[in-house]
């Protein structure tokens, strides 16, 4: 049966909301809804994890001497490199541990590796942001030229 758009009559357009009605009620739940639901996805967005910064690029070299997985920002499974160059130790944070696995890369003590990346503070010590790392005749792309990841932030892949 068809609806008969005739018969229907719209409320007056000056309609007041007045504490107590059932519409009040509902706007200001609908309000209240709004914004814990911007504050949740704001929240979401800022996991915590050191961000890629452009100004503070550079080019190092060195010979991986451990393999971490470790959390950073709301990722529990992040590779992290300890190279060994020159007298440093320099601490790489790599990508997650799923989006290595499905790349198919591995990394092996003793691996001479050429890194490009964002030199950041992660609590109160520097560590590296991997945008691409040379391993023998190998380039591998973690992040684009801007320093986004290239893995899915939500499944690490």
């Amino acid at each position: 049966m068809p609806l008969d758009l005739k018969n229907i009559t719209l409320p007056p357009k000056n309609v007041v909301l007045r504490p107590g009605s059932l519409r009040y009620c509902f706007t200001v739940a609908g309000l209240v809804l709004l914004c814990a639901a911007a504050a949740v996805s704001q929240k979401s967005s800022n996991s915590g994890s050191p961000k890629y910064d452009r100004q503070t690029e550079m080019k190092t070299t060195g010979v991986v001497e451990e393999i971490n997985v470790l959390t950073v920002g709301s990722r529990k499974d992040f590779t992290e490199l300890v190279l060994k160059s020159g007298d440093d130790k320099l601490h790489i944070y790599v990508c997650p541990k799923p989006f290595q696995d499905e790349m198919g890369i591995t990394f092996i003590k003793g691996d001479a590796l050429a890194v490009t990346g964002s030199k950041v503070k992660e609590d109160e010590s520097d560590v590296i942001l991997a945008r691409e790392m040379v391993k023998g005749t190998d380039t591998l792309m973690f992040r684009d030229e801007k320093g986004k990841p290239v893995w899915d932030d939500r499944t690490g892949k």
